[in-house]
């Protein structure tokens, strides 16, 4: 099934790009159909892949990145229907369309086998949440990105996302620390990547005090936006590559 990814993801991203142009210039409903098809495309392959290696694809940082690339642009469609936005589409494709990227250039040999710490009914649930809550905060980094770029103001659009992103970090959280206890008998070690979890949860906590005490400090929000977001980077991957991840019982996601 990995021999055909290269025809799933050429298919999504025309999809998303002729989507963004129909919606644009002749029927919005028809484009934000053929927007939303490239997720349905990449989650079709991901359903094969599943079915393939008898286990959910959400082990490898490659699996991972696929499944951000389908759940990217679907949160970045809701996000501009609901607050009546164009530019978020936009961005959750191009960014949708930079892991795909990653994955034609380096393509994984896949493996079929799971560890023991991985045959828990937490796996599902833990990954799902938190992919979700790294696509809300990546769209809020986007649009801080946005704020600098243009004169829109998208904060309030930014906090609806960092509101949503912090819930299923919260709810990862949990589940981690549930999955913990039934595969090492703990709920929480301070293990690096738990460390940086709870710093990544920490961070977006502030920045939500930061906007209730002071709400015209957009610069400042936009800016805290943008540094939390590589917090954010180094715990979902970027950790994999410091020196403490020896130590780490997560690197079966290497």
């Amino acid at each position: 099934m990995n021999a055909y990814f290269p025809e799933f993801a050429f298919a999504a991203i025309a999809c998303w790009g002729i989507g963004l142009l129909v919606r644009r210039w002749f029927r919005p409903r028809a484009g934000l159909g053929l927007y939303l098809a490239g997720s349905v495309i990449l989650a079709v392959y991901a359903l094969l892949l599943w079915r393939q290696l008898a286990r959910p694809p959400l082990r490898t940082l490659g699996e991972t990145r696929l499944w951000y690339a389908i759940l990217l642009p679907a949160v970045s469609c809701g996000v501009a229907l609901r607050w009546k936005l164009a530019w978020p589409m936009i961005y959750g494709a191009a960014m949708a369309v930079i892991f795909l990227g990653i994955n034609l250039a380096r393509p994984e040999a896949f493996d079929k086998t799971l560890m023991p710490a991985l045959q828990s009914p937490w796996f599902i649930p833990h990954v799902i949440v938190y992919i979700l809550a790294y696509a809300f905060l990546t769209a809020s980094a986007l649009g801080a990105a946005r704020f600098f770029l243009s004169r829109e103001d998208t904060m309030p659009a930014c906090d609806r996302a960092v509101w949503l992103g912090l819930a299923f970090l919260m709810m990862g959280l949990l589940f981690g620390a549930l999955w913990a206890k039934e595969a090492w008998g703990h709920y929480w070690t301070w293990d690096p990547k738990e460390t940086w979890a709870f710093l990544t949860w920490a961070i977006y906590l502030a920045y939500i005090h930061i906007r209730l005490r002071h709400a015209q400090a957009r610069r400042f929000a936009a800016a805290f936006l943008l540094a939390a977001v590589i917090i954010l980077g180094t715990c979902w991957f970027g950790m994999n590559y410091l020196p403490s991840a020896k130590t780490s019982v997560h690197t079966y996601t290497d």
